[in-house]
């Protein structure tokens, strides 16, 4: 996405934010390269910069001298300047870890339950978050991501059937979570926050345009367009597995019949008849899993689609491989520098690490500051003026 600064009224904490976002996807760079990018002067970047620093969110580090003169100081994010619990919460359990700003996984921990209750859920988190901590009792959280399978607020789709939360309907995701942890709580659907996590850890982060396609206990996927996960009007953009791509084919609970999911998943996978193991199973969805890439590839004109997810590293390979002999579509070009599809580096940690980044997205990204309030109220302002205090 575009970075750039304001010089409205209001545009102080905006600019911070600004500086560090763009400090966090190029680090290590310079005051001069952030000045050119964002579009503010360079004493303003030198000012935001010493704030930065003095909050422990920025590291400035100054390279010996090669020849006359000092070369100019580089940013970088700090790792230790702040801590995000990230959470799955998937119908086979919970997991969890606890993240530091460069997204590195400084500490994991698991529960597993059979869809579980929101009480029972809550109690696993709570439990996770205690131990989580343990491993920086002394370092700054900054909050908890959650991620779980939506689509939410489709009452005929939300919480339904075995590759969701199934009785999860009227539960206010946000206050459960931060009233079980005490700590500024977001939650987004697991293939979002899986594609953030790609996007800003994986191999997601060289491009500026891929489809993250997840391979959980259902199937979704979500595009990433100039950087930033495509949401859609009411969060749900990327529900692939509810498109019916078999005529007449198995009901689905969406109410649907031969949704995609109900064939290319994990949930899927376990349905498979006895005798059948695992390679005979990619054989027998390839063709449906070649369709729905193509349609993909049609739809978002992508540079990739990267396979992640819940799924084995073996199982995705195998996914891959199967893919190897696309239909035409229009990614098939002749100047293409990168495979049409391609397996996640990240494995399950993308999903872990992009619901950590949601927390931490308040204070890093413009564009997620926008959408969680007015400039002028912004829980991402709150949080940088404490630390600032």
């Amino acid at each position: 996405m575009e970075l750039k600064g304001t010089n409205q009224e209001f545009g102080r904490p905006y600019n911070r934010r600004i500086v560090l976002e763009s400090i966090r996807l190029d680090g290590p760079t310079t005051r001069g390269r952030i000045a050119r990018k964002v579009g503010l002067t360079v004493q303003t970047v030198s000012t935001i910069i010493r704030e930065l620093e003095d909050m422990g969110l920025v590291l400035s580090v100054r390279e010996e001298p090669k020849g006359r003169g000092l070369p100019p100081a580089t940013l970088r994010i700090n790792p230790e300047g702040g801590h995000a619990i990230g959470v799955h919460l998937t119908p086979l359990g919970v997991d969890a870890a606890l993240i530091n700003l460069a997204g590195d996984i400084v500490a994991s921990a698991s529960r597993t339950a059979h869809q579980p209750a929101p009480d029972e859920a809550f109690a696993l988190i709570a439990d996770l978050v205690v131990e989580l901590r343990a491993a920086r009792p002394e370092g700054r959280m900054l909050g908890i991501g959650m991620a779980l399978p939506g689509p939410f607020d489709v009452d005929s789709m939300s919480f339904v059937g075995p590759t969701t939360m199934a009785g999860w309907g009227n539960v206010d995701l946000r206050r459960r979570l931060a009233d079980a942890t005490g700590l500024p709580a977001f939650f987004e659907a697991d293939m979002g926050a899986a594609a953030l996590g790609e996007r800003l850890y994986g191999r997601g982060a060289g491009f500026a345009e891929f489809y993250y396609l997840y391979f959980g206990v259902g199937l979704g996927g979500t595009l990433v367009h100039d950087g930033a996960p495509l949401r859609g009007a009411w969060g749900n953009a990327g529900e692939i597995g509810h498109i019916p791509l078999v005529p007449d084919g198995e009901p689905c609970p969406c109410g649907n019949r031969g949704c995609l999911e109900r064939y290319v998943s994990l949930e899927a996978l376990s349905r498979r008849p006895a005798g059948v193991d695992e390679s005979a199973w990619v054989r027998s969805v390839a063709p449906l899993f070649r369709a729905a890439i193509v349609t993909i590839e049609n739809l978002f004109d992508p540079e990739t689609v990267i396979l992640g997810g819940l799924a084995s590293e073996r199982l995705l390979n195998a996914l891959a491989a199967a893919a190897d002999d696309l239909p035409n579509s229009v990614s098939a070009r002749r100047d293409r520098k990168v495979p049409r599809v391609m397996v996640s580096d990240g494995g399950h940690q993308a999903v872990l690490r992009g619901a950590a980044a949601l927390a931490v997205a308040g204070v890093l990204s413009p564009r997620f500051g926008q959408m969680l309030a007015s400039a002028t109220d912004n829980p991402a302002d709150k949080l940088l003026k404490g630390l600032a205090a």
